[in-house]
């Protein structure tokens, strides 16, 4: 959400933000919120004059009762009652402004960084760089699916039976290595000094709104029936909403943390036909990363948190690259984004595991989260977030580039980084 003053001094600055989005439909929202602004500060001059107004009538009431002049002094009570009927309204007048100011104002884009390629979608991002050479076998790599049942790994007829489409039973080494990836992203993480977390796994509604747009809390969010609370769709909401109202002393800057919790997603839209195994899904589970630091460090720290996911998956034998995402591709709330991508050597294409976001401070302005600096200066922090790890894809990414065949069998080699988590085995077979 951005400063409404800012907001009223660069009009135009706005809209042209606005017009990098391609989101022309918003560009009204500028001169409303700027016209419900000035209602709502001349509602309060005016409410502020009548109070005034009241203090210094009431003491001319006290006088003229005083002098024995009755008569006067109820003509000026009237005056009072008037008034304060008046005021009454006014106060619930300036009360639905704000309320209207910022619901209007949390569906303006964030200014995107000057550095932020113009494009209309995903298919304008922009190739950073690329990690690895392609994984290429001699064989016909199976659907990862497949892979999975090939190994006794995975049961989708029978979660399809108990919970719907959109969720799996993993078993045996599929669910292992499932396991022995969160806990070895868990640890890569916690060596780079990040505080490891579990947080809660339901939010309320001011944290939801706080986290990410109304686009995406529609087409994202489970809300649980009968009171004030969602489902996660990703841990940073959790950790994001641990600060709302909180003033941090400059000195705790950066706070660093790596969460780990399972994910809930509606995950509306078209589903490809590349999508009809675990890729998207309605429960998963993820290990985060998320920071919260000064303004003038949050550029420093997302190129350090995109690099962190490379160095994680080059660590696991899964060639990666970067992509950029273009001005059309940003959520409203982000300023920058990457994302990582692994090769699949089936499809002979890359695809998405990771996604690195700055949102300056527009979640903290959302949720109130301040910073004291040294001067005793307040001011808004910045927020990071990026995924670490999401096993659904991440297991697709390691399956399929680590997949052998030796005499006609498949097996899959385990790479040394997650050997540790798999009781120090090389092969499932």
């Amino acid at each position: 959400m951005l400063d409404i003053k800012f907001i009223k001094e660069n009009p135009e600055l706005v809209k042209e933000n606005i017009r990098k989005k391609f989101k022309e439909e918003k560009l009204p929202l500028v001169d409303e919120v700027i016209a419900l602004y000035d209602g709502k500060l001349a509602a309060q001059k005016r409410a502020e004059e009548l109070r005034a107004n009241r203090n210094k009538i009431s003491k001319q009431i006290g006088m003229l009762m005083a002098k024995g002049e009755r008569e006067e002094a109820e003509k000026i009570k009237k005056l009072v009652s008037d008034q304060a009927e008046e005021l009454k309204a006014l106060e619930e007048k300036e009360t639905a402004l704000s309320a209207e100011l910022k619901e209007k104002m949390m569906k303006i884009p964030n200014i995107i960084d000057p550095s932020v390629p113009i494009g209309k979608n995903d298919e304008e991002n922009v190739e950073v760089e690329c990690f690895g050479e392609k994984t290429k076998v001699d064989f016909e790599i199976p659907y990862h699916t497949d892979i999975m049942a090939y190994f006794n790994g995975i049961d989708k007829e029978a979660a399809g039976r108990v919970a719907g489409e959109g969720f799996y039973y993993l078993m045996g080494d599929i669910a292992r290595l499932h396991s022995a990836v969160t806990a070895y992203a868990r640890d890569f993480m916690i060596d780079k000094g990040f505080t490891y977390y579990i947080p809660p796994f339901m939010i309320r509604s001011e944290v939801v709104t706080g986290v990410m747009s109304f686009e995406e809390m529609e087409a994202m969010m489970y809300k649980i029936e009968g009171g004030d609370l969602f489902l996660i769709g990703t841990s940073e909401h959790s950790m994001i909403g641990k600060f709302i109202g909180t003033l941090t002393p400059e000195a705790q800057l950066p706070m660093t943390m790596t969460s780990y919790s399972p994910c809930f997603r509606k995950e509306k839209g078209a589903h490809g036909i590349e999508e009809r195994g675990i890729y998207r899904i309605h429960q998963f589970e993820k290990q985060e990363m998320v920071v919260i630091c000064k303004p003038e460090e949050s550029m420093d720290w997302f190129h350090k948190m995109w690099r962190f996911s490379v160095d994680l998956f080059r660590s696991l034998d899964v060639p990666v690259r970067t992509l950029e995402c273009c001005s059309g591709d940003l959520a409203d709330l982000k300023v920058k984004s990457y994302d990582v991508e692994a090769w699949s050597p089936r499809l002979q294409k890359y695809f998405e595991v990771c996604s690195c976001s700055n949102l300056g401070d527009a979640q903290a302005r959302r949720l109130g989260i301040r910073v004291k600096g040294e001067d005793g200066k307040k001011y808004y922090a910045h927020t990071l977030n990026n995924t670490v790890v999401a096993p659904p894809r991440m297991l697709i990414a390691l399956l399929e580039n680590n997949l052998e065949m030796v005499d006609g069998k498949y097996r899959i080699r385990i790479p040394k980084a997650l050997q540790p988590y798999m009781g120090f085995k090389e092969y499932c077979e």
